[in-house]
């Protein structure tokens, strides 16, 4: 409980709530060299607190309702995409060209999942779309001038890196002096309104319209709980940049999906933004600035609401502005030294950077909504994939740390349903605690195929 209650307090909450969280452990889950099992369930407990604290407040006060985080639930939630089935078929995993590479003195990782990563990758390469090809072209050249090289093409590949030269590096520093989750108040909003929360079970969200811009699986994850917790949620896309499809099915539950293309459609997005109480952004820091949605511009024409962003790198130093995921996050940071071994990095049993920055930034902002019911004030919830690899490597050398494999099934926290995409088969959300949803609303939909609008 002792990095959960840190996380909490963090988020501002009341210390004294910590005591409403209870833990059913099951050591092996998540097997890592690093603490992930309890970071995980941290990550989870002070999510399913936040909501917690939300109903009761809604409900004028009271006791908070227990919270229970079982590690069954919140290991199977980590690995979500791993037991995702669409018609019996599983979802695809990795691209061909994104893994780790050795190079001329190291290694490098890409991400080529998407297909205009992927072009920009080779064309920085000047290499064909071959495996054995790339890896020639590498193996002749040294990792940081890879890394250099392909992200200056707007591709992605980073060099391996320990824990030690990440703190010494300009990204690393900026990024360890940011808070796990940042949390400022924008202006002097009245404060907010809101009715008892709806029937049982209890949905802490209900009411609050969530404008999701996100994308991959962090932003995702976090407005994937808004909607467990009765959000009405509309993920807008552009219509150029398709999302791939088992991503969006995994993340896609209780939400509704729009295409709208942000420099052409800005009347759309205005009527959108004028009736939003949570705007939750995933893109580069600053990427959305000429579109009126930058924190700052959104606060000043919708008083009142919450403004959520997610990145890579964080919103200060020199890699402010690179695109990143969590696999290239975990290379940089030296989470990928510490779990690999002597001639070879490795990985996380998830990517638990991704989902664990989810469940905060869904924390941040229900904290930042039940603060609001007294103090009023827009708010900005900030959180980056950089900064929470900074907490998890805390417990680098620390006890607690778990290796070794577990038979613990899956199946407790696996369900199935019908959907406009297929049977699916899926996690539950981990997010637990009384009288609380269990499952969403409503299944994940076609990419594109809602009408941009609040119900």
């Amino acid at each position: 409980m002792t990095r959960l209650a840190s996380f909490w307090s963090g988020l501002g909450g009341d210390p004294a709530l910590v005591s409403r969280v209870s833990a059913v452990e099951r050591p092996g889950v998540l097997p890592s060299r690093l603490p992930v099992r309890e970071f995980a369930g941290a990550c989870v407990g002070v999510c399913a607190l936040a909501a917690a604290e939300l109903a009761a407040r809604r409900a004028g006060g009271g006791e908070v309702p227990a919270v229970r985080v079982d590690d069954g639930a919140v290991a199977t939630a980590f690995v979500s995409e791993r037991h995702l089935r669409t018609d019996g078929r599983a979802a695809e995993s990795f691209a061909p060209l994104s893994r780790f590479w050795p190079t001329a003195d190291g290694w490098v990782r890409t991400h080529a999942n998407y297909p205009h990563h992927r072009a920009r990758l080779l064309s920085a390469l000047g290499a064909p779309d071959d495996p054995d090809a790339v890896a020639a072209v590498l193996a002749r050249r040294s990792a940081a001038e890879v890394e250099e090289t392909v992200t200056a093409a707007g591709g992605l590949a980073v060099a391996l890196r320990t824990p030690e030269e990440w703190a010494a590096h300009e990204q690393g520093a900026a990024v360890a002096r940011l808070p796990l989750v940042e949390r400022v108040r924008l202006d002097s909003a009245p404060a907010r309104e809101l009715s008892p929360p709806a029937g049982t079970p209890l949905l802490p969200a209900a009411g609050l319209r969530v404008l999701d811009l996100t994308r991959v699986i962090a932003g995702p994850i976090a407005t994937r709980t808004l909607a467990l917790l009765g959000a009405d949620v509309l993920r807008l896309d552009p219509p150029g940049l398709p999302e791939l499809p088992d991503q969006h099915t995994d993340t896609g539950f209780g939400k509704r999906s729009a295409l709208v293309e942000l420099a052409s459609g800005r009347e759309a997005v205005e009527e959108l933004v004028a009736r939003a109480d949570v705007v939750v952004t995933g893109y580069r820091p600053g990427a959305l600035d000429r579109f009126g949605l930058s924190a700052e511009a959104l606060a000043e024409r919708r008083p009142g609401v919450v403004v959520a962003q997610l990145s890579a790198w964080g919103a200060t130093g020199p890699w402010a502005g690179r695109r990143g995921f969590d696999s290239l996050v975990q290379v940089a940071t030296g989470i990928a030294h510490i779990e690999g071994g002597r001639d070879r990095p490795g990985a996380l049993p998830a990517q638990a950077l991704d989902h664990g920055t989810g469940y905060l930034l869904a924390a941040g902002v229900l904290r930042a909504v039940s603060d609001q019911t007294e103090a009023g004030g827009s708010r900005l919830v900030r959180a980056a994939l950089a900064r929470t690899a900074g907490d998890l490597l805390r417990g680098a050398a620390g006890p607690g740390t778990e290796e070794g494999e577990t038979n613990l099934s899956p199946t407790p926290w696996l369900a199935e349903r019908d959907s406009p995409l297929g049977h699916l088969r899926y996690a539950l959300p981990p997010v637990e605690f009384e009288k609380g949803p269990r499952d969403w609303a409503r299944p994940p939909g076609r990419w594109g195929a809602d009408e941009a609008r609040w119900w």
